[in-house]
């Protein structure tokens, strides 16, 4: 699909479908909505509102003929709810519900005006371009029937203010970047785990432009010491791959690391999971997906921020070679964990990288990982949950995750969720009691950041993949994490 913008007027546009809006308890209309109204013969004002009552609550519609009286085929009228409430992030998800609704009625080209908003053009053009190509997503790449045969081929944003439409044009662009970025994510961690293996994983950075990428091999990572990420591989055929791709401008202004969960499936290993839960477990690389998509959409927009993504890849099988309750492992900083359930894989893989990643003598470190499924227990998959050593780093990041539509809820980290952790026979078990998982698993990658590299943790494990749709999502992958950090290197 093409998303553009046009510096014309909409009702002399001929496309299939036509799209204003109308604000809740509108009674008079005004600007782009009037124009096309009058166009209309006073269809909106006199059939749709007065008669047909149509309200403007929010992500309501109504589909109305043109009759040939403009060259529009249809009229899509949306409403966007109550004005005082109406924000970009609503403007992003109205945007995919417009798409859905072509879509459904096998629309070629869509022509959009929403009429005046309260937030500056370069951010509505921004929302608009994510919303329509989150919208149009899908993944029926093994489906012998696709699922939308008929395709939207123009989305085209109309303004006749030049000024606006320049504005507009520069928040396209980005939000067509960024929706792509989260397309590379979530094609990625929708594939089935025969597929996004390790080594695919490996073989996915090293083709990414613009970067300097190294895969570390089994006897590579078992000589770096990395003892806790080399245990959770062993039970599986597949051999690990550490990642570590690097993008390096020439004066960069802060060096940064991201590191991603890249558990390309997780049985549970010996302590098995219930059939029923490993289901989606292929999703269980969603922070690698994020970190690779991240790393692959920087060349498009130049940071002058050094840049590190780190994803220790492997799959967690009980194979006759696997971890086994009550192993100790060394980590790379060599301290001691005694294995108190193989199903706390995570955390141990992540160890290891955390260690790496201070290793590259970085100025901070974000992990995001489906870490635990405490973190789903507290905040259900409307939010994913937040946490680390830096306070003013944690506070930028949940603002800039609000304003690109991804939540973020901070827990804490109060020494005592250490206690459960405790060994009689190592420094730390993998896991701790059972009240307070997410944030005890926080306390426990704590222990692999030297304390004076800003770090933050991000636990996506209820919002990296969605069983029913939500706002401008499908079910499925969602890409959680690429808005959040890819808006977070461009304001640094």
């Amino acid at each position: 699909m093409e998303t553009k913008v046009l510096n014309a007027q909409l009702k002399e546009q001929e496309c299939d479908i036509l799209v204003i809006g109308i604000y809740e308890k509108t009674e008079t209309l005004s600007g782009v909505t009037a124009s096309v109204d009058e166009a209309l013969g006073e269809l909106i004002s006199k059939f749709v509102i007065q008669k047909d009552k149509f309200e403007g609550k929010f992500k309501n519609t109504y589909l109305l003929q043109t009759y040939g009286k403009i060259p529009a085929n249809k009229v899509l009228i949306i409403g966007l709810g109550e004005k005082e409430k109406f924000t970009p992030n609503k403007l992003r998800e109205l945007s995919a519900k417009i798409v859905k609704k072509a879509l459904s009625v096998k629309a070629k080209k869509v022509c959009i005006d929403l009429g005046k908003l309260e937030f500056d053009a370069s951010i509505s053009g921004k929302v608009v371009a994510e919303g329509a190509l989150i919208g149009n997503y899908s993944f029926d790449k093994y489906k012998t029937k696709k699922e939308n045969e008929t395709k939207i081929e123009e989305f085209i944003l109309v303004e006749k203010d030049y000024e606006k439409f320049t504005k507009l044009e520069t928040g396209v662009d980005k939000g067509i970047k960024i929706a792509n970025a989260m397309s590379f994510a979530r094609n990625l961690a929708n594939e089935p785990a025969q597929y996004a293996t390790p080594t695919k994983l490996a073989e996915t950075a090293k083709k990414i432009e613009g970067i300097k990428t190294k895969i570390y091999e089994k006897d590579d990572i078992e000589k770096m010491g990395m003892g806790a990420f080399f245990a959770v591989s062993k039970g599986s055929c597949e051999f690990p791959k550490f990642i570590h791709m690097k993008y390096s401008p020439s004066n960069p202004k802060k060096k940064i690391a991201l590191i991603g969960k890249g558990i390309t499936f997780d049985s549970g290993g010996l302590d098995l999971k219930p059939s029923s839960s490993m289901v989606t477990m292929k999703d269980d690389m969603s922070g690698a997906a994020c970190v690779l998509s991240v790393m692959n959409a920087l060349r498009q927009f130049n940071p002058d921020i050094e840049v590190h993504g780190i994803i220790a890849a492997c799959e967690n099988m009980p194979g006759c070679a696997a971890y086994k309750p009550g192993d100790i492992l060394t980590a790379k900083n060599n301290k001691t964990i005694e294995v108190d359930n193989t199903d706390a894989e995570g955390r141990l893989t992540l160890a290891d990288a955390l260690c790496f990643a201070c290793e590259q003598e970085v100025d901070e470190i974000i992990d995001i990982a489906t870490l635990t499924g405490a973190c789903v227990v507290a905040l259900g998959t409307h939010a994913a949950g937040i946490m680390g050593n830096n306070q003013e780093l944690i506070d930028k990041l949940i603002k800039i995750g609000e304003d690109s539509g991804e939540r973020f809820w901070q827990l804490p980290m109060f020494e005592e969720y250490f206690e459960g952790l405790k060994s009689d026979v190592a420094d730390m078990k993998n896991t701790g009691g059972r009240w307070g998982g997410a944030s005890s698993a926080g306390m426990f990658l704590k222990e692999f950041v030297k304390d004076d590299v800003a770090w933050v943790h991000m636990d996506i494990a209820g919002v990296a993949f969605l069983e029913k749709p939500q706002k401008e999502l499908i079910k499925g992958a969602t890409g959680v994490g690429v808005r959040t950090l890819l808006n977070y290197i461009l304001t640094i």
